[in-house]
Parts: structure tokens; sequence; C-alpha cells
């Protein structure tokens, strides 16, 4: 056997409340199997994603319906961006995930899934041409977020909402490079835009006004064309001029 290979019996999950001694517990008498596990989930994740250039991650509900105006959208906007040449990345679910996967696979384009493993499995969308499995939400959070062009975030619940906050810290504190974290749903987002410019900066000046741009609220296939190209031309005139 390859000395790289890993043989670990597969995770049991825990049902029902679990108190804390307990489950320090359990963390203790499986943290060589669990650290196995995370190990798998990266290297197999950072292979698959370094076979794909110029990647555009999109999120959103995993609850819409193929007729819901959102899913249309997000399946119109990833048609968009697969006959411009980008690879598409979702998390490989319904919904949202699914139009994203959709859109690109239909215009023949890369359509990838990076699927969760739930005790109540999520299935994997049937419009990806590569995909991957993971058995934790943070080490595929770390893959969808690496490296991409551009952040495409369109309504959702918690999971976007943590997804976003996270990738706009990255991006505000510098961890990873700056690039196009676009809100698609004037409605949805713009309760959110107000709370930020109402509550947490002019209310409790807890963000700068330059973190305010690092996100724009747009529902136009056009207009996110537009940032795509600006922000490419930008990189390229960056790496010239370096």
């Amino acid at each position: 056997m390859d000395k790289n290979t890993h043989t670990h019996e597969e995770p049991k999950y825990i049902e029902g409340p679990i108190r804390r001694s307990d489950m320090f517990r359990e963390i203790r008498k499986n943290h060589k199997a669990r650290i196995s596990r995370i190990e798998d989930d990266f290297v197999h994740g950072f292979d698959k994603i370094t076979n794909y250039a110029d990647t555009v991650t999109i999120f959103g509900s995993a609850r819409f319906k193929e007729t819901h105006p959102y899913y249309v959208k997000a399946r119109e906007i990833a048609q968009m961006l697969a006959q411009q040449g980008y690879t598409v990345i979702t998390g490989g679910g319904g919904g949202i995930m699914e139009a994203g996967n959709r859109g690109a696979y239909e215009a023949g384009g890369k359509s990838i899934g990076f699927n969760i493993q739930l005790p109540q499995e999520q299935a994997l969308n049937p419009y990806t041409s590569d995909s991957q499995t993971f058995r934790y939400f943070f080490s595929r959070k770390v893959l969808l977020a690496y490296s991409a062009q551009a952040y495409l975030f369109f309504p959702g619940g918690f999971g976007t909402l943590d997804e976003f906050f996270e990738i706009i810290t990255l991006i505000q504190t510098g961890k990873i490079d700056k690039a196009p974290l676009i809100l698609v749903g004037n409605t949805f987002w713009g309760a959110l835009d107000e709370f930020i410019h109402k509550t947490l900066y002019d209310e409790f000046h807890a963000i700068h006004a330059a973190d305010m741009k690092l996100y724009k609220i747009t529902e136009s296939v056009d207009e996110i064309r537009k940032i795509l190209d600006q922000h490419e031309r930008k990189q390229l005139t960056e790496i010239l001029g370096s």
C-alpha cells in the first residue's frame, strides 16, 4: 500500500443534544482519525481545484426551485460566465448551486460542484462536469474561497451569510487578494447594505468607509460582465507594470 494512502473508518455522526464534556471526550478519543479525514479533505480539494483557472464561485440558497426568479437569474449569469471562459464553482447542491452549475454546464463550460457529506446526504446536482465531496464544512469553505476571480452571492440563509462575511473579512484584512464581491438581489441585499451603512458605520463606527466599497449590489448581467472585465484588466495592468 502507498505510504501516503490513508485508511480510516467513516465518521460516526452524533445525533441529538450532547454535553460539552462528552463532546470533548469524543474528540480526544478520535482525534488522529479526525485529523486524517481533515487532511484528506484538503489534499483532495486542492488537487482538484488546481486543475482549473479563472474560477468564479456562486453562493446562495439551496431551497429555490427552478421557477424561482433567482434560480433563473443564477442560471443566466452562469451561462454568461461560461461563455466568457470562467469555470463556475458552487457547493454542488440544489437551488442556486444547481442553477449556477446548470447554466455553466448547458453553455458547455466547466462546472464544478464541491458537495458536502451530511447525515442526511445532500445530493450532488446533475449539472457538474467535475466534483469533490467534503466531510467538513470548514475545509469545503476554504476551497470555495480559494483563488477565485470573483464571488457571486444570491439570496440565501445562514450559510450564505456566513460565507459572505467570511470572504469579505478575508479581503478586508488582506488575507486573500481583493476580488469582485457581487451581491445579486437588490431588495434582499439592500436591507443588509442599509444595516452595514447605518448601524455598523454611522452608529457604531465598527468599520471603515472603504469597507463598504468591497462589495457591489446589482442584478444586471451586463454590469456583472463589466465588473469582471475591469478586474481582469486591472490585474493585467498590475502584472505588466510590476
